[in-house]
């Protein structure tokens, strides 16, 4: 394999391909607008709240999470649909667990929103 020079043009074009990833996960995977409104929401609460700068970052990083699990489960998804249309056990057994990462992803973010949230709300 021939190694290639780094390219400035490359690098920053790299970028189109992931923020059409990320168009395609918005328009093509309804799961994803579910999150899009969490996010919307743990903001806006976050905002309201007047959270700290480290309670920022834990929302940001679970907002990420859910995010990122969600892109990599919907990529597996697609690869594995496009290999076989047949139900194959083992091509299951990979999706269910790409779902299960997503399942667990938002767990941790609804469980981190618990935590910051829960207090100052009943302490209006």
């Amino acid at each position: 394999m021939e190694k290639q020079k780094f390219s400035i043009a490359k690098r920053l074009n790299s970028f189109s391909y992931a923020f059409n990833g990320i168009k395609i996960l918005l328009t093509g995977e309804y799961n994803a607008r579910i999150h899009v409104l969490a996010a919307i929401a743990a903001i806006v609460l976050s905002s309201l709240l007047q959270i700290s700068k480290f309670e920022w970052i834990a929302i940001i990083f679970a907002i990420g999470f859910v995010f990122s699990m969600e892109l990599i489960n919907t990529s597996l998804e697609r690869l594995a649909d496009q290999v076989s249309k047949l139900e194959r056990q083992l091509i299951k057994q990979s999706k269910d667990l790409a779902a299960a990462g997503v399942l667990v992803s938002a767990i941790v973010a609804i469980a981190t929103a618990a935590i910051i949230f829960i207090p100052r709300i009943i302490s209006l």
